[in-house]
Protein backbone atom coordinates (compact mmCIF):
# COMPACT_ATOMS: atom_id res chain seq x y z
CA UNK A 1 0.00 0.00 0.00
CA UNK A 2 1.57 3.59 -1.25
CA UNK A 3 2.20 6.14 1.69
CA UNK A 4 -0.85 8.13 0.78
CA UNK A 5 -3.37 5.36 0.72
CA UNK A 6 -1.96 3.82 3.99
CA UNK A 7 -2.48 7.42 5.56
CA UNK A 8 -5.85 7.56 4.46
CA UNK A 9 -6.53 3.99 5.65
CA UNK A 10 -5.15 4.48 9.08
CA UNK A 11 -7.21 7.86 9.16
CA UNK A 12 -10.39 6.45 7.73
CA UNK A 13 -10.00 3.31 10.49
CA UNK A 14 -9.33 6.19 13.27
CA UNK A 15 -12.45 7.91 12.42
CA UNK A 16 -14.60 4.70 12.63
CA UNK A 17 -13.01 3.01 15.35
CA UNK A 18 -13.16 6.46 17.78
CA UNK A 19 -16.81 6.49 17.05
CA UNK A 20 -16.89 3.22 18.00
CA UNK A 21 -15.33 3.56 21.54
CA UNK A 22 -17.18 6.63 22.03
CA UNK A 23 -20.63 4.58 21.42
CA UNK A 24 -18.94 1.89 24.13
CA UNK A 25 -18.39 5.03 26.68
CA UNK A 26 -22.17 6.19 26.15
CA UNK A 27 -23.01 2.22 26.58
CA UNK A 28 -21.41 1.52 29.75
CA UNK A 29 -22.98 4.37 31.23
CA UNK A 30 -25.91 2.77 31.40
CA UNK A 31 -24.36 0.01 33.40
CA UNK A 32 -22.69 2.59 36.16
CA UNK A 33 -25.31 1.68 38.89
CA UNK A 34 -25.04 -2.28 38.28
CA UNK A 35 -20.97 -2.27 38.63
CA UNK A 36 -19.25 -3.08 41.79
CA UNK A 37 -17.26 -0.22 41.64
CA UNK A 38 -19.76 2.35 40.14
CA UNK A 39 -17.03 5.41 40.70
CA UNK A 40 -14.99 3.16 38.83
CA UNK A 41 -17.82 2.65 36.55
CA UNK A 42 -18.34 6.39 36.05
CA UNK A 43 -14.00 6.58 34.79
CA UNK A 44 -14.82 3.65 32.29
CA UNK A 45 -17.77 5.71 30.53
CA UNK A 46 -15.80 8.88 30.60
CA UNK A 47 -12.21 6.62 29.37
CA UNK A 48 -14.71 5.73 26.46
CA UNK A 49 -15.97 8.84 25.81
CA UNK A 50 -12.74 10.90 25.64
CA UNK A 51 -10.54 8.06 24.19
CA UNK A 52 -12.87 7.79 21.17
CA UNK A 53 -12.84 11.46 20.81
CA UNK A 54 -9.13 11.33 20.77
CA UNK A 55 -9.34 8.88 18.13
CA UNK A 56 -11.53 10.83 16.10
CA UNK A 57 -9.34 13.97 16.66
CA UNK A 58 -6.22 11.80 15.34
CA UNK A 59 -8.45 10.60 12.35
CA UNK A 60 -8.67 14.27 11.41
CA UNK A 61 -5.05 15.33 11.73
CA UNK A 62 -3.40 12.12 10.64
CA UNK A 63 -2.43 13.43 6.87
CA UNK A 64 -0.57 16.45 8.42
CA UNK A 65 1.74 14.00 10.59
CA UNK A 66 5.30 13.92 8.79
CA UNK A 67 7.03 10.88 9.80
CA UNK A 68 8.44 7.63 8.89
CA UNK A 69 5.43 4.99 7.09
CA UNK A 70 7.35 2.78 10.75
CA UNK A 71 6.94 5.07 13.09
CA UNK A 72 3.46 5.97 11.36
CA UNK A 73 2.18 2.51 11.48
CA UNK A 74 4.37 2.10 15.20
CA UNK A 75 1.73 4.86 16.44
CA UNK A 76 -1.25 3.90 14.78
CA UNK A 77 -1.47 0.68 16.11
CA UNK A 78 -0.21 1.71 20.03
CA UNK A 79 -3.12 4.02 19.87
CA UNK A 80 -5.14 1.71 19.10
CA UNK A 81 -3.85 -0.56 21.51
CA UNK A 82 -3.91 2.47 24.42
CA UNK A 83 -7.33 3.84 23.86
CA UNK A 84 -9.17 0.66 23.92
CA UNK A 85 -6.80 -1.12 26.68
CA UNK A 86 -7.64 2.17 28.86
CA UNK A 87 -11.62 1.59 28.02
CA UNK A 88 -11.35 -2.17 29.10
CA UNK A 89 -9.25 -2.47 32.04
CA UNK A 90 -11.28 0.52 34.01
CA UNK A 91 -14.40 -1.31 32.93
CA UNK A 92 -12.81 -4.20 34.12
CA UNK A 93 -11.93 -3.01 37.67
CA UNK A 94 -15.23 -1.58 37.48
CA UNK A 95 -17.20 -4.99 37.52
CA UNK A 96 -14.75 -6.62 39.29
CA UNK A 97 -13.85 -3.72 42.28
CA UNK A 98 -10.27 -4.61 41.89
CA UNK A 99 -8.27 -1.68 41.27
CA UNK A 100 -5.18 -0.60 43.45
CA UNK A 101 -3.50 1.20 41.37
CA UNK A 102 -6.50 3.51 40.95
CA UNK A 103 -7.35 4.71 44.69
CA UNK A 104 -8.90 7.63 43.49
CA UNK A 105 -11.76 5.71 41.95
CA UNK A 106 -11.67 3.33 44.85
CA UNK A 107 -10.57 0.87 43.77
CA UNK A 108 -9.93 -2.00 46.02
CA UNK A 109 -7.59 -4.84 45.67
CA UNK A 110 -8.27 -8.14 44.60
CA UNK A 111 -6.28 -11.51 43.42
CA UNK A 112 -2.83 -11.16 42.47
CA UNK A 113 -4.12 -12.12 39.15
CA UNK A 114 -6.78 -9.56 38.65
CA UNK A 115 -4.21 -7.05 39.50
CA UNK A 116 -1.53 -7.98 37.75
CA UNK A 117 -3.39 -8.08 34.73
CA UNK A 118 -4.71 -4.35 35.41
CA UNK A 119 -1.27 -3.08 36.84
CA UNK A 120 0.37 -4.96 32.65
CA UNK A 121 -2.41 -2.97 31.08
CA UNK A 122 -2.22 0.43 33.24
CA UNK A 123 1.23 0.14 32.49
CA UNK A 124 1.54 -0.42 29.09
CA UNK A 125 -1.07 1.32 27.86
CA UNK A 126 0.44 4.65 29.76
CA UNK A 127 3.66 3.96 28.24
CA UNK A 128 2.28 3.45 24.70
CA UNK A 129 0.17 6.76 24.89
CA UNK A 130 3.06 8.98 25.89
CA UNK A 131 5.06 7.34 22.75
CA UNK A 132 2.05 8.05 20.69
CA UNK A 133 2.16 11.58 21.85
CA UNK A 134 5.72 12.29 21.49
CA UNK A 135 5.67 11.12 17.77
CA UNK A 136 2.27 12.98 16.94
CA UNK A 137 4.45 16.08 18.14
CA UNK A 138 6.88 15.63 16.11
CA UNK A 139 5.20 15.04 12.94
CA UNK A 140 3.13 17.99 13.51
CA UNK A 141 6.18 20.14 14.62
CA UNK A 142 7.63 18.47 11.33
CA UNK A 143 4.46 19.09 9.18
CA UNK A 144 4.43 23.24 10.43
CA UNK A 145 8.10 24.09 9.58
CA UNK A 146 7.59 22.39 6.09
CA UNK A 147 4.72 24.31 5.60
CA UNK A 148 6.62 27.35 6.73
CA UNK A 149 9.59 26.76 4.42
CA UNK A 150 7.32 26.17 1.83
CA UNK A 151 5.64 29.49 2.13
CA UNK A 152 8.97 31.38 2.74
CA UNK A 153 10.44 30.07 -0.69
CA UNK A 154 11.24 32.74 -3.27
CA UNK A 155 7.92 31.01 -6.00
CA UNK A 156 5.47 31.53 -2.88
CA UNK A 157 6.83 35.00 -2.47
CA UNK A 158 6.38 36.13 -6.12
CA UNK A 159 2.93 35.41 -5.67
Amino acid sequence: MEKIGRKKWQSDRLLFLGVLLFLFGLLIGLFIPRMTNPRMGLSAHLEGLMNGMFLVILGLIWNRLVIKDSWLSYTFWLTLYGSFANFVVVTFAAITGAGKMMPIAGGKEGTPVVEGLISFLLITLALAMIFVCLVLLTGLYRYIKLRQETEDSPKMKAR
